[in-house]
């Protein structure tokens, strides 16, 4: 007979197949159902968009590099400025389209009070984009020769 028996002479060992024929009916059937149903997941609307094809113009407005030594000095681009000729020249370059920015690099010992005063016109004047230009390193001393050229470097025309 098909059936087991309960005899222990006669003892066989684990069955070692599996049956597959099960297995590949499930499968179709999950096949079947993944076929017919993914379809319907889709909710696209087709529409025939317009096509144009446009680069960014990308425009790097100038920038005004602005000096102030430890002494007070102002340098616009290199050029020695006075304090009184700043309003004038910050509200000529503000009605530039773009606008330029404002490039401040001051000495490590200028006085606050001057650096305030060129932002203050700045800012009067209608310049928006003002920034600092620093020393990434933190490495150059007050008094020593990488100081003295960067004071000769804001100094000179770039």
């Amino acid at each position: 007979m098909a059936m087991g028996s309960f005899d222990p002479r006669r003892h066989q060992g684990p069955m070692a197949e599996i049956n597959v024929v099960p297995l590949v009916d499930v499968m179709l059937v999950l096949l079947v159902i993944f076929i017919i149903t993914a379809p319907l997941l889709t909710h696209s609307v087709k529409i025939d968009l317009p096509k144009a094809s446009s680069t960014p113009n990308i425009t790097q407005p100038e920038h005004i590099e602005f000096g102030i030594r430890d002494n007070g000095d102002l340098f616009w681009s290199g050029e020695k400025v006075m304090a009184e000729q700043l309003a004038s020249r910050f509200a000529v370059e503000a009605k530039k389209q773009p606008q330029p920015e404002l490039h401040i690099r001051a000495d490590r010992h200028a006085h606050y009070e001057t650096v305030a005063q060129v932002m203050s016109a700045a800012a009067k004047a209608g310049l928006l984009r003002i920034g600092f230009v620093t020393d990434p390193s933190g490495t150059g001393s007050a008094t020593g020769p990488d100081m003295i050229q960067e004071k000769d470097r804001i100094a000179q025309p770039e």
